[in-house]
């Protein structure tokens, strides 16, 4: 009982999220995107974001739709995002430099710099590619699934830097 009951409140806390508790109104049907998970990235204990895992259907699934926003708690420098996000891909696999310096561009593109306070989201359309928010304003698309997949995958594949985030974005809420 006392299990079930903590997980509750678990649950009504991942909902309060936000003051609003949704997505920014530029995502296609933002009231009805769900919390699916969220997490802290620490970096040497330093908090450098939280981030939220919102699902568009009854559950998260690779293939469907989903948005990964993220809560900046230091200011980071727009070429600083673009260039841990490469070195990220690069070590979960990708070698094609050509490609590398083509997702460089795409990134430079719709990353700004981010404030303490600023919010990121990346809304994730499987088999087209995704597009970007800053403090609730798109700042772009990409039209390249490539580039999306390996971009999310910074922190929903198994082999993340931080397994422990990914656990708790993944972590499925109950009804």
């Amino acid at each position: 009982m006392m299990r079930r009951l903590i997980g509750i409140a678990l649950v009504v806390l991942f909902a309060a999220g936000k003051a609003d508790g949704r997505l920014p109104s530029a995502v296609p049907d933002a009231d009805r995107w769900q919390l699916q998970g969220r997490g802290e990235m620490r970096w040497f204990g330093f908090p450098i974001y939280d981030a939220k895992l919102w699902r568009s259907g009854d559950q998260w699934r690779n293939d469907a739709p989903y948005a990964l926003e993220l809560n900046y708690r230091r200011d980071i420098s727009a070429e600083r995002l673009v260039a841990t996000s490469i070195d990220e891909m690069v070590r979960l696999g990708e070698r094609d430099e050509a490609r590398l310096q083509q997702w460089r561009a795409a990134l430079t593109r719709v990353f700004p710099s981010v404030r303490e306070g600023d919010t990121i989201v990346g809304l994730h359309e499987p088999g087209r590619g995704a597009r970007f928010f800053h403090n609730g304003r798109p700042t772009g698309r990409v039209d390249d699934a490539a580039l999306a997949a390996a971009f999310f995958a910074i922190w929903l594949d198994p082999r993340t830097k931080a397994p422990e985030l990914r656990e708790q974005l993944l972590a499925a809420n109950e009804k």
